[in-house]
């Protein structure tokens, strides 16, 4: 046997031979969904690029023992793998494994917390340079020895592996972009063809290559990309994306360092304040360039999600910022001018910090209103409880409570900032009426009749006085989109206000004229056995059926386990005797028998 194989191995590798392609078998791999489910099962589904490469050496390991090409026991002996070494398709698997083990390596040192200094950057690069030259290998063999459609993704695997390393080096753009878009081609062309999943992965990998591809253009001059383009097309999933994300990431805070140069001094109601600390300036200008897009021509279209997470990335460079204003003020010393020039930006900032905390909270009012009427759709979404609103405006009163103690801290207040604190106090007005019209609403469903029309009066007289004040402050002063949206908002409060409480009125009435007769109706239903009433059996009724005794998730209904309270049941009890008898008896006198008391001589004379 061994001889044949032996014969047959020298068959494939004479270059002569005419029969060769019909003696040597023809591989088959599909490369796409054997990485992809590898890399999911295996730590890159959360980024944990450690854990993938080690998957990829116990992998290794465990294909080296199988196919019994280990280098050596004692002394480490190189085998290399040729073509006349591949008798099956494990070997391709060995080579392909050792690409995908050197690029997670390199992708580790790339995801390292402070970023790699220039000691592992070479060493990243080292590693990149490794997978592109196992990853040309694959190619090759698989021309050889593998199928058309293994050969052409080999192929495309290859291209993707040198792009990455020329994206890396930061050079040579216009070869990366050729290999990017070589790799998009043959992705596109294979996900026409094959199954459903094969063709989905495909699309998400040419997804996944697309913002590589246009970061390269912006480089090379071919396209009019804004920073904010690229940052929404860095938010992009997936490990192909990986590599751009921290190429866009290091070039984005490349380039706030340098426009950080021209932020000298932070603008607040009328102050400025000027900044000295490089770290503050760039941590500013970060959240000024996102709250442009909350605040931008843009704003509308984006999702209440994606605004968000946006409104956590302000959050985040804001109380870098902050820190790094609190470190300053640590180390200015005895230095008054610093000082107070820092204590005055660090309240302007925490000032902006709590504006845009209340405009976050009440974006999530926005969305819990918008759930509120909304039944239980197919994808099982969780319907809003009045309950929450009113915690929602339990923290928008206590951040414009907070937000106006701050700004009214100074002794010498500008113009601007006590119109500012008049504008606090008139959102507080207006989320107190809010608070209580769902306060109201969440003791009308629980059946609270008098208190819930109470509430609605309450928050009527708030919403009429919010109103009043709005109004009365918006002819003193320009009429803002924020105060033009108030008064329509608290318009449509005391309007609805006025409508709940008529109803909760009118409710009341009529289950206080039913009450009597509900209670007859309750009273006269009353039975010690339960037996005219058609109730279904009980779980412990039928122990011998397989049937569910709690009803469907969707269903508010009882589970019927066993009633309770437990129904009347007759029961025997000792029997009452009556003594008739009594009262006719003619019972004998007993004078004689009784004792008579004995009297003195003094008591015989008196008696």
């Amino acid at each position: 046997m061994a001889k044949v194989n032996e014969a047959a191995a020298m068959e494939i590798d004479d270059p002569n031979s005419n029969i060769s392609d019909q003696i040597s078998p023809k591989f088959s791999i599909n490369v796409l969904q054997l990485l992809k489910s590898s890399q999911m099962q295996h730590g890159l589904r959360h980024g944990d690029y450690t854990r993938y490469r080690r998957y990829c050496t116990a992998r290794l390991r465990r294909l080296y023992k199988s196919l019994k090409f280990t280098h050596g026991r004692g002394k480490y002996t190189r085998k290399a793998i040729s073509e006349s070494t591949v008798t099956e398709v494990r070997f391709l698997h060995v080579v392909l494994y050792m690409a995908e083990r050197a690029w997670s390596h390199a992708m580790e040192k790339r995801q390292l917390p402070d970023g790699p200094n220039a000691r592992q950057r070479i060493y990243l690069i080292g590693r990149l340079r490794k997978a592109v030259k196992w990853a040309d290998l694959f190619s090759h063999l698989c021309s050889v020895k593998g199928d058309s459609r293994t050969s052409l993704e080999a192929e495309a695997y290859a291209s993707y592996m040198k792009g990455n390393l020329l994206f890396e080096q930061d050079r040579n753009w216009d070869t990366a972009l050729r290999n990017f878009k070589s790799a998009r081609s043959v992705y596109e062309e294979l996900g026409k063809y094959g199954d459903v999943e094969n063709q989905v992965l495909c699309r998400e990998r040419v997804e996944e290559l697309e913002p590589s591809i246009r970061y390269c253009l912006h480089k090379i001059g071919g396209s009019n990309l804004q920073a904010s383009e690229l940052l929404q097309i860095g938010e992009m999933e997936g490990p192909a994306s990986d590599l751009f994300k921290s190429k866009l990431e290091a070039a984005m805070a490349e380039a706030r360092s340098q426009q950080a140069a021209s932020l000298t001094e932070f603008h607040w109601l009328g102050n400025r304040f000027p900044i000295t600390n490089a770290k503050t300036r760039v941590a500013i200008l970060k959240a000024q360039e996102l709250e442009k897009d909350l605040h931008g021509p843009l704003a509308d279209s984006l999702s209440a999600e994606k605004r968000l997470v946006t409104f956590d990335k302000v959050f985040t460079a804001y109380h870098e910022a902050r820190s790094c204003i609190r470190s300053d003020l640590a180390s200015a010393g005895s230095a008054e001018n610093v000082k107070d020039d820092l204590n005055g930006l660090d309240k302007a900032v925490s000032a902006v910090l709590g504006q845009r905390t209340i405009e976050r909270n009440q974006l999530l009012v926005s969305i819990a209103k918008s759930k509120l009427t909304r039944r239980r759709d197919d994808k099982n979404e969780k319907v809003t409880k009045p309950e929450e609103l009113v915690r929602l405006y339990d923290l928008l009163l206590q951040n414009t409570a907070d937000l106006s103690d701050l700004v009214s801290s100074g002794r010498d207040r500008k113009p601007e900032e006590v119109t500012f604190a008049e504008e606090c106090e008139l959102k507080s007005l207006a989320f107190r009426a809010e608070r209580c019209f769902y306060l109201a609403r969440s003791y009308s469903l629980a059946g609270k009749r008098s208190e819930a029309y109470a509430l609605y009066c309450r928050a009527r007289s708030l919403a009429e006085n919010a109103l009043w004040k709005f109004q009365a402050h918006s002819k003193t002063d320009q009429l803002s989109i924020f105060n033009r949206v108030m008064i329509k908002e608290l318009k449509t409060l005391y309007d609805e206000c006025r409508s709940y409480s008529c109803i909760e009125h009118a409710t009341g009435i009529i289950e206080e004229v039913k009450a009597p007769e509900n209670l007859s109706k309750k009273i006269s239903t009353i039975s010690l056995t339960g037996a005219d009433k058609k109730v279904e059996k009980y779980l412990l009724e039928k122990l011998d059926l397989y049937e569910p005794a709690i009803s469907e998730s969707n269903v508010k209904a009882v589970p019927r386990i066993e009633p309770f309270p437990p129904a009347f049941q007759s029961i025997p009890r000792n029997p009452i005797v009556l003594d008739l008898a009594y009262n006719a008896i003619d019972f004998p006198s007993i004078e004689n028998r009784m004792k008579k008391d004995k009297k003195g001589f003094i008591s015989r004379l008196w008696g």
